[in-house]
């Protein structure tokens, strides 16, 4: 009785309809753009630094070459820089992340492309890294040494 038709890809953007700033298609914007919490769309490109309080979704017409510090940020286009995303990063089938990310969760759907360093945030401070454990000795196997061999140089 009641369905939705979708393209593949636009039935999970279409539950970020609440992003009220959006940079249209056909725009170029070179800069910083500060946007609060109700968060950014950007469907052409932008040059420069976004730094956004709420959700930011890069549409599959969008370019973003830059950094990029966002509550949450889902890709269908392209961004290119330094990525620092508070809770998840998503990258759509069609989209393309170039750079170094620094990230609380990660989905990527199949043909989404994640290229560069992606580092874990985690709330805690940074821990000192553990000592490597020494090899532990399998004593399933202990009593299997090699035979010694004795060579006869008589023979030569």
């Amino acid at each position: 009785m009641f369905s939705h038709s979708h393209a593949k890809g636009t039935a999970r953007s279409q539950g970020s309809q609440h992003l009220r700033t959006v940079l249209g298609e056909g725009t170029r914007w070179t800069g910083d753009i500060l946007a609060g919490a109700d968060g950014l769309r950007v469907e052409g490109a932008v040059e420069g630094n976004i730094q956004c309080q709420g959700d930011v979704l890069v549409a599959a017409t969008g370019l973003v070459k830059g950094t990029v510090q966002a509550r949450r940020l889902t890709v269908l286009g392209r961004v290119e820089g330094v990525l620092k995303v508070e809770t998840c990063l998503e990258i759509l089938e069609s989209g393309r992340v170039e750079g170094e990310v620094e990230l609380g969760t990660l989905i990527v759907d199949e043909g989404g492309i994640l290229q560069g360093t992606c580092v874990h945030r985690t709330g805690a401070p940074a821990e000192k890294e553990p000592a490597p454990l020494a090899p532990r000795r399998d004593e399933r196997f202990a009593d299997l040494t090699p035979p010694v061999r004795s060579f006869d140089k008589s023979r030569f």
